[in-house]
């Protein structure tokens, strides 16, 4: 998606360590506009899929997760972080690392939400390591639903989650892919 690569280069910053920040768009402050557009974009890559589910995990991917699941008129369950006082009975459970943060996440979905019946497409913000991505194809095994594909928003090509998941046999999409980062330029990848 050219106008991402392009919001990108006008309004990330790139911070120490392989971070990119663009959190005046994507994660802290939303662009609706723009991510109703990044949610289209989404539904016409799997408008013939027959996803009855649109998957994610807390925090920055639910805005992605749902535009996408307005685009496609789809339910949109995310993965918390943490067990609450509102999650009641069974859940299908992982653990997930976060690049960003430099921990790990018990992440949980209620049995409720995902079933053997569930075609899941799997949506998060970034693509790094694959971590996210790998755990909540992980709950979906857990529940015996199929997973149709996983799509980021950014992906950082350079750091091979998405070239791993690729090579496992998931369809991997991502609406910008980051080939190279330095500290002062971004390199993206010709899709």
């Amino acid at each position: 998606m050219k106008k991402l690569e392009e919001k990108i280069l006008k309004d990330g910053k790139i911070l120490p360590g392989g971070v990119l920040k663009v959190g005046n768009f994507l994660n802290q402050q939303i662009d609706t506009p723009f991510m109703k557009e990044m949610g289209e974009e989404i539904a016409e890559m799997f408008k013939d899929t027959g996803a009855t589910k649109i998957l994610t995990i807390e925090a920055s991917g639910i805005p992605i997760a749902v535009s996408a699941g307005f685009a496609m008129n789809l339910p949109v369950v995310y993965a918390k972080k943490n067990k609450t006082s509102n999650i009641s009975g069974d859940c299908y459970s992982t653990m997930v690392h976060s690049f960003t943060h430099g921990n790990n996440n018990n992440v949980i979905v209620g049995k409720e939400y995902i079933s053997s019946d569930d075609k899941v497409l799997i949506v998060d913000d970034f693509l790094a390591h694959g971590s996210a991505l790998v755990g909540l194809i992980e709950i979906c095994e857990q529940a015996g639903a199929e997973v149709l594909g996983c799509v980021a928003a950014i992906e950082k090509g350079f750091q091979m989650g998405g070239d791993k998941l690729r090579e496992k046999g998931y369809r991997v999409e991502s609406l910008a892919i980051i080939e190279e980062m330095t500290d002062t330029e971004i390199y993206f990848r010709e899709q």
